[in-house]
C-alpha cells in the first residue's frame, strides 16, 4: 500500500464506529473481570482465567478487524458464496464431531479452544443475502425472489436447530428486516408479529376458545370484503393457516423443544414458578440489576456478582454485572452505546452507492439489534432465556470474532464506497 493509499485508507474508515467498538469491548473485559473476580487469585494478566482469555480474544479480534480493512472491498462480494459454503460445512461438521455443552451440540473442540460455527454463519449468511440482492435486484413481490432469499436464510437456521440451539437459530429471523428495506411487503412483518401473538395466546387461552375467536374474526373480515373476491379468499386462507399454526405450535412445543426450554417459556408467561430451578438465573439477575439502583454498588463491590449468585454471569448474563456494579447510569451508557452504534451503521448503510454494501449494512444492524434486545430482555425477565451473547461484551472468542468480522467487513465496504458500485 502506497503512502497516498494509506492516507486515504485512514481518512475513509469510520473511526467513530471503531471507537464505539473498542469502548464496548473494554466494558466487556472490565465486567468479565468483575464477574469472576477472586481477591486471592485474580491478577490482570492471568491468561488461564476467562478474563485473561478474553483479553487475548480482544487483541486477536483487533488484529483480525484491521486485517479485514486491508483487503480489497470487492473480495467480500466475489467470495461470499464460498464463505457461506464454508460456514454451512462447519454447521454440518458440528453435528458429527461437535461437543455437547448444556444440551447443545454446537461447538467444535480445537485443543483448549471451542469453535461455535453458528456464530460464523451469521456473517456468512449476511454476505450471501447481500450478494443475492445486489446481483439480482429482486423486488420481493413474487414468490421466486422470496423463496431464494428464504432458502439462503433458512438453511443455516435449520442446521442450527438440529444441534439443537434454538436461541442462535432465532437470530436468523433478523434477516427479515434488511429484506423489508429492499422491498419485502410489510404484510410479512405483520404475519411475523401475528405468529408471536398467536404463540403466546396458545398458552394463555384454551384452544377450544381460541379457535372459534379466530374463525369469527376471519369470517367477519371475509364478509367485509365479500365484493373483493381475491381479498375474501385471502382472508379464508389466512384463517385456515392460523388455526393450523395453533396445532403446529402445540406439536412443536411438545416434540421439538427441550424440557428446559419449555420450562423457560412457561416461567416467562407466568404459567409456572421455579425459583430454585429454571427460574433461578433470571430471579438472581433481576436482584443484581435492581440492587445497583442509580449509580451501582461500585467496581468489584457487587454482592450478587462477587459471591456467584448469578450463573453464566460472564456470558449470557453479563448485563446483570453491569447493572449491579454500575447501576442505572452504567446500563444507560451501555444501551446508549448500542443505540449510537446501530444508528451509525444504518446511517452508513444508507449512504452506500452499491446495493450489496447497503444490504450488508442493514444485516449488520439487524443482527446486533436482535442480540442486544434478546440478551438484555433475558436478564430482566421479559424474554425467555435462550442463551445468546451480548455483542462485544459477553465472554467468548467465537462470538467476539464473529461480531468483529461482521462489523469490520461493513467498515471496509463503507471506506471504499466511492469505488465499489
Amino acid at each position: 500500500m502506497s503512502t497516498q493509499q494509506g492516507g486515504r485508507f485512514f481518512f475513509n474508515v469510520d473511526w467513530i464506529t471503531i471507537l464505539i467498538y473498542v469502548a464496548l469491548c473494554t466494558i466487556g473485559f472490565v465486567n468479565i473481570y468483575a464477574s469472576i473476580y477472586n481477591p486471592d487469585t485474580s491478577t490482570l494478566f492471568n491468561f488461564g482465567s476467562n478474563y485473561g482469555k478474553q483479553l487475548i480474544f480482544i487483541l486477536t479480534a483487533l488484529v483480525l478487524g484491521f486485517s479485514i480493512l486491508l483487503l480489497d472491498a470487492k473480495f467480500f462480494s466475489v467470495f461470499s458464496p464460498i464463505v457461506y459454503g464454508i460456514t454451512m460445512l462447519l454447521l454440518m461438521a458440528v453435528l458429527v464431531v461437535g461437543r455437547k455443552v448444556a444440551g447443545n451440540q454446537a461447538w467444535i473442540p480445537l485443543g483448549s479452544f471451542r469453535l461455535q460455527p453458528s456464530e460464523l454463519a451469521k456473517f456468512g449468511t449476511a454476505l450471501l443475502v447481500a450478494r443475492y440482492v445486489g446481483n439480482f435486484n429482486p423486488k420481493f413481490r413474487d414468490i421466486k425472489s422470496i423463496f431464494f432469499a428464504g432458502l439462503i436464510i433458512c438453511f443455516p437456521l435449520l442446521l442450527i436447530m438440529l444441534q439443537p440451539d434454538t436461541g442462535s437459530a432465532l437470530v436468523f429471523l433478523a434477516f427479515m428486516f434488511p429484506l423489508y428495506r429492499e422491498g419485502l411487503s410489510g404484510y410479512f412483518l405483520l404475519i411475523f408479529l401475528g405468529m408471536i401473538v398467536l404463540f403466546i395466546a396458545d398458552f394463555l387461552v384454551p384452544i377450544s376458545i381460541l379457535i372459534p375467536i379466530i374463525v369469527l374474526v376471519g369470517v367477519f373480515f371475509a364478509w367485509q370484503n365479500k365484493r373483493k373476491q381475491k381479498m375474501m379468499f385471502s382472508m379464508i386462507i389466512a384463517t385456515i393457516v392460523a388455526v393450523a399454526y395453533l396445532f403446529f405450535v402445540k406439536l412443536a412445543y411438545e416434540k421439538v423443544l427441550e424440557p428446559h426450554q419449555r420450562t423457560r417459556i412457561e416461567i416467562m408467561l407466568g404459567l409456572k414458578t421455579d425459583p430454585k430451578g429454571a427460574g433461578y438465573n433470571v430471579i438472581q439477575s433481576k436482584i443484581a440489576i435492581g440492587s445497583g439502583q442509580i449509580t451501582g454498588r461500585g467496581f468489584l463491590e457487587g454482592t450478587q456478582t462477587k459471591y456467584g449468585y448469578v450463573p453464566e454471569q460472564s456470558t449470557d448474563f453479563i448485563f446483570s454485572t453491569i447493572g449491579e456494579e454500575w447501576g442505572f447510569v452504567g446500563c444507560s451508557v451501555v444501551i446508549g452505546l448500542y443505540i449510537f452504534l446501530l444508528l451509525r451503521v444504518i446511517n452508513l448503510a444508507e449512504r452506500q452507492r452499491s446495493t450489496f454494501s447497503r444490504v450488508y449494512g442493514y444485516c449488520v444492524a439487524s443482527i446486533i439489534f436482535f442480540h442486544v434486545f434478546i440478551n438484555i430482555g433475558m436478564t430482566i425477565g421479559i424474554i425467555p432465556v435462550i442463551g445468546i451473547p451480548l455483542p462485544f461484551i459477553s465472554y467468548g472468542g467465537s462470538s467476539l470474532w464473529s461480531f468483529t468480522v461482521l462489523l469490520f467487513i461493513f467498515l471496509k465496504l463503507d471506506s471504499n464506497r466511492m469505488g465499489f458500485i
